[in-house]
């Protein structure tokens, strides 16, 4: 009797699909990665991280240009989504790469992987912000950037209504950790008619989103005075 039940019992575990067990990556057509440092950072300046896509890269320049001469600007911006299980070893990479500490890193990512589903997103997150974590200094400053909306023509899955998801799910973690929100979906939200494309913005509405991340960064270095 006991090795019918033992039989059973095998039977179901091998019945199981291994895969289920294990996140699979969904690749893009495209795929890419894009990493800027400082040519010459300033040893006795903090070191700042902006960690997201072609949204956060477009407003890049902004968020430089502001804070030049206060702190070293970096940038990780990637196609990988949360969801895809290379994305913390992506970050992990770029920290073994880069070696420097940060004191301020402004991340986002949620307009890339929707192959994935919200909750492959929502499963995945934790670890992609043990990993966004482990790129600041001890005592350094996380800030959460939703993800800004879409026209009604952008493609591979791209909508408002799924973007407003994943940013909920985001908010989410970032409240319970309490981590600050630079709210970029609002903002543009008010400014569609800088579309560059059905995702993009000009260089006019990068400077309205890089001024607000600037703001944001300012605020996480205590030098923002009344």
């Amino acid at each position: 009797m006991w090795c019918c039940l033992l039989a059973i019992a095998l039977g179901c575990v091998a019945s199981i699909p291994l895969h289920s067990e294990k996140p699979v990556t969904s690749p893009e057509e495209i795929e890419w990665t894009w990493e800027v440092r400082p040519p010459h950072p300033d040893p006795a300046l903090p070191n700042v991280l902006l960690l997201g896509d072609s949204i956060s890269r477009n407003y890049f320049p902004e968020v430089r240009r502001n804070l030049n001469g206060i702190a070293n600007i970096y940038l990780m911006a990637s196609s990988t989504s949360v969801g895809d299980p290379r994305l913390p070893h992506q970050i992990a990479e770029f920290a073994d790469t880069e070696k420097v500490p940060f004191r301020v890193v402004h991340f986002n990512n949620g307009m890339h992987g929707w192959a994935y589903t919200e909750a492959q997103y929502k499963a995945a997150f934790p670890a992609f912000l043990r990993a966004v974590r482990s790129l600041a200094e001890k005592n350094g400053a996380l800030i959460w950037a939703s993800t800004t909306p879409v026209r009604s023509d952008a493609h591979d899955g791209a909508t408002n209504a799924r973007v407003e998801a994943r940013n909920r799910i985001a908010e989410e973690f970032a409240q319970v950790a309490k981590i600050p929100i630079d709210d970029q979906f609002s903002l543009m939200q008010k400014h569609q008619d800088l579309y560059e494309d059905s995702v993009h913005f000009t260089s006019a509405g990068a400077t309205i989103q890089g001024d607000q991340a600037a703001t944001a960064i300012r605020t996480a270095l205590g030098l923002l005075h009344d």
